[in-house]
């Protein structure tokens, strides 16, 4: 059982390898994170220094700062850096609160079945039913907008779609053979819910995590750009772009660079995605 689950390993492997896209996407993602993890040593400035601001404010790109600096004289590239880390580690945060609140619940329901099931799934189709955006900014308005509660917020409102997902794969690998096995054997439900039927389900879990990511960065950026998310002085590449939204034709690079990096990164996650379902689903191969 080992060595057919290695082979069916190096064979993924292999299928994702072939996807050039996928493997460009991440090499971007692995390069973003080094950058985000070294960010003092890969930013030539405090990305919060301020020295004389009317001197230096508003310069454009140059060998001293690449990136230009914005109103403050702060050096953009320093805080397009440091937003890196800001944007992956909500991404990531979030993303793994959302896939792990879905997958309970749709595990729950699928296995469960019954009056539970019907109750959890329309409990679903009814937070689905709102618009993400107005959710979000419903709930970060009701209390003061941090790092933390932006990271909750993204979390608590994500997991929906992973939840129906699980749901319905385990709908289909409960009436396998090895679960009706492991249940004339004695098992508990427990058991079997998480050694038998949860280990078959996480392959579309993983392709709607690594998906997910993207679009959960790209929902901070807008609420830091609605003024919602991470606050200044700290660096994001949401309130970035916003900070520059009036001096765009004057100060082009205070919003272009910080949007530039939300674009890459969310489509190197998505790359990645889209190379691990073809990797892991070969159905999806064209």
């Amino acid at each position: 059982m080992t060595g057919s689950r290695r082979s069916v390993r190096r064979e993924a492997w292999r299928r994702f390898l072939r996807h050039r896209q996928a493997v460009l996407g991440l090499l971007l993602t692995v390069l973003l994170a080094l950058t985000a993890l070294m960010a003092p040593l890969v930013a030539p400035h405090d990305p919060d220094e301020q020295t004389d601001i009317v001197a230096t404010r508003y310069q454009p790109p140059s060998v001293e700062h690449p990136m230009g600096t914005d109103r403050f004289g702060r050096d953009v590239f320093s805080r397009v850096v440091y937003g890196a880390r800001i944007s992956l580690m909500i991404g990531f945060l979030a993303v793994a609160l959302a896939i792990s609140i879905g997958t309970a619940v749709g595990a729950i329901a699928g296995f469960l079945g019954g009056w539970l099931d019907t109750t959890l799934m329309r409990g679903v189709d009814l937070l689905l039913s709102f618009p993400r955006l107005v959710l979000l900014i419903t709930l970060v308005a009701l209390f003061e907008p941090s790092i933390a509660l932006v990271t909750l917020v993204l979390g608590l409102t994500g997991w929906m779609g992973t939840s129906r997902i699980v749901r319905g794969q385990v709908l289909t690998v409960r009436e396998m053979e090895y679960v009706t096995a492991a249940r004339v054997l004695g098992f508990g439900q427990a058991r079997i819910l998480v050694r038998h039927i949860l280990p078959n389900v996480l392959t579309p879990v993983i392709i709607a995590a690594t998906l997910g990511i993207g679009n959960t960065i790209l929902a901070e950026a807008a609420l830091s750009f609605l003024g919602l998310g991470v606050q200044p002085p700290t660096a994001s590449w949401g309130n970035m772009v916003a900070s520059g939204r009036d001096t765009m034709l004057d100060a082009w690079w205070i919003t272009t660079f910080p949007g530039l990096a939300i674009v890459l990164t969310v489509m190197s996650f998505n790359l990645v995605g889209d190379g691990l379902r073809d990797a892991l689903d070969p159905r999806h191969v064209a």
